[in-house]
């Protein structure tokens, strides 16, 4: 990484000062910070052995979970195996899937979809009541479960909601916002061990939540660019804040773009899911020529990566500002049957997708990356755990699988929560913990003038086609902002979150320069071929200025 660009987001231990005796203390077994699909699952889990906390940042369903349309993959048909669903999976990767990762979420799986079913998940059936399957992008066949056809993730969310609300062990804190692990020492060089974290709630103020093992389980960083699916808090402050404690982050190079989000001027960039062209739907542009036939075998249905690069390449041919989902083909009624939450969505947009066509575009969805884990979510910091998209332990390799993602939430979310409940504990609330950081004397800048800067240089110069002069343009533009950013004292919510949005694009900008290859997700103009000499993982931590290589099939159970 380059000298500026780490000492920029390498300095500060802590967002803010504080005394850890002077706190108000609470005390728990196992801290999750997230309410998503992976740290729910995780927090059921822990529970089974000890007290657990939830910490959400916002409102306790306000996740990309929640968001989520398309389903959950699952080998569950007869026609279906296990090793198919893996060979898609690594199709997908692009040749850095980690194998033991991705045949535990492969077996593991079918398995969890049975006890959400117990705990009172309803998914969709078919006329003799076994479970709907549909197909989406890079899958060999139907493998995807859903509810109400394009409402999985809110059900989802609610299931595990109330199975946690009626676990006496978990306690839920909305807009518990976490902003700094708390550990034993300050030097980041190994013998540190994460004790917690301190937190801020717009009632009780700074609390330090103390436990015998923590869980990142925040979710990715898609508000880093100015197009994307995610929610207004995903904005990367677990992976900023395990950076900070001297964990090791892996893959952030690796962001990926959904082909298919609403384009219509003013309004967010809706999730338009895969399922969509899983039912048969075909891109299209202004003319009505399916532009994605002859770039891959399965047109519409490639990996996302390979439909969000031709569409980018097809409107730059055109100079179109977007292209068209074309699914009239189902009928206004076949289209409100099998996607009533779109239906409703897109009627609101004066759009009847049974006899118009969709405006779409491609926009951020994805954190592929994350904090460096093992199969358990271990991470090289004692004490410290992560899952789901915020955690990386090498399952998607280059590009995810549509709908693994829930999947993986919920398979290495359970292996994350028995790991942490069970794993040995380090002394809590007697470590004086000193935080003293000096007031800035630099100038101010406006953060939301930052924030919204950031995130169009992000878009427009680490976006889906990239080029080594412009990433370093937007690491140095990067580098300006963190000097009058990083080095100040917030005190709010908007504050803290620019602060880490600084650091997570410092990461992935540095990651996506120094991967000079086209892989996956990850599209260097530069450097258009696949190289077998990047076949492998960077690993970047606070600790080094050089990131460790990690080759693709080495032991994910050593995080050192």
């Amino acid at each position: 990484m380059s000298d500026a660009a780490l000492s920029a987001i390498s300095e500060r231990r802590y967002l803010i000062p504080f005394r850890s005796q002077l706190l108000p203390a609470i005390f728990t077994d196992t801290l999750v910070i997230g309410s998503g699909v992976a740290g729910l699952r995780a927090a059921l889990a822990a529970a089974e052995h000890g007290d657990v906390i939830v910490a959400a940042k916002d409102a306790l369903d306000l996740t990309n979970t929640a968001w989520a349309q398309g389903g959950i993959a699952a080998t569950i048909a007869a026609d279906d195996s296990a090793d198919a669903h893996v060979a898609d999976t690594l199709e997908a990767g692009a040749g850095l899937c980690e194998p033991e990762p991705v045949r535990a979420l492969v077996e593991e799986g079918p398995r969890e979809v049975e006890r959400l079913i117990e705990i009172g998940m309803r998914f969709d059936r078919d006329a003799s009541g076994a479970l709907a399957l549909t197909r989406e992008g890079g899958h060999g066949r139907r493998r995807i479960v859903h509810t109400d056809g394009d409402a999985t993730g809110r059900e989802l969310s609610r299931a595990l909601l109330a199975a946690c609300r009626q676990d006496p062990r978990i306690r839920l804190f909305e807009k518990c916002f976490a902003l700094d692990l708390v550990t034993s020492g300050t030097s980041r060089r190994g013998e540190d061990r994460v004790l917690g974290a301190i937190t801020h709630h717009p009632k009780y103020g700074l609390q330090i939540i103390w436990a015998r093992a923590t869980i990142v389980a925040t979710g990715g960083m898609g508000q880093l660019w100015r197009e994307t699916t995610n929610s207004r808090i995903a904005t990367g402050d677990g992976v900023a804040m395990a950076w900070r404690a001297g964990a090791q982050v892996a893959d952030l190079e690796f962001e990926q773009f959904h082909p298919t989000a609403l384009y219509v001027a003013g309004a967010a960039r809706s999730l338009i899911s895969e399922a969509v062209r899983g039912e048969g739907a075909h891109l299209v542009d202004r003319a009505g020529r399916r532009f994605m036939e002859g770039r891959h075998a399965l047109a519409e249905l490639a990996p996302r990566d390979v439909v969000s690069r031709g569409i980018i390449e097809h409107l730059a041919s055109t100079q179109e500002p977007n292209v068209f989902l074309d699914a009239r083909g189902l009928g206004s009624a076949g289209f409100e049957t099998r996607f009533p939450g779109l239906f409703r969505l897109l009627s609101g947009y004066g759009i009847d997708p049974g006899t118009a066509l969709i405006p779409v575009m491609p926009a951020a969805h994805y954190t592929i990356g994350g904090v460096w884990t093992d199969l358990d979510g271990r991470t090289n910091v004692p004490g410290l755990f992560a899952c789901g998209e915020a955690a990386c332990n090498g399952l998607h390799g280059a590009n995810r699988l549509a709908s693994n993602s829930l999947l993986e939430g919920l398979v290495f979310g359970r292996r994350a929560g028995v790991a942490a409940a069970t794993a040995d504990g380090g002394a809590r609330g007697n470590i004086r913990i000193v935080s003293d950081i000096r007031p800035s004397e630099k100038g101010e800048l406006d953060l939301v003038d930052v924030r919204s800067s950031l995130r169009s240089a992000m878009w427009r110069n680490v976006g889906i086609v990239r080029a080594g002069n412009r990433l370093a343009d937007a690491l140095d533009m990067a580098h300006f902002w963190c000097r009058y950013s990083l080095d100040k004292i917030f005190d709010d919510l908007a504050g803290w979150e620019i602060q880490n949005m600084l650091m997570c694009a410092t990461l992935v900008a540095e990651a996506a320069r120094a991967r000079e290859e086209s892989r996956g997700t990850h599209t260097r103009s530069d450097f258009p071929a696949m190289r077998a000499s990047e076949a492998h993982h960077r690993l970047y931590s606070a600790m080094h200025g050089r990131p460790v290589h990690r080759a693709v099939g080495a032991a994910t159970a050593a995080v050192k």
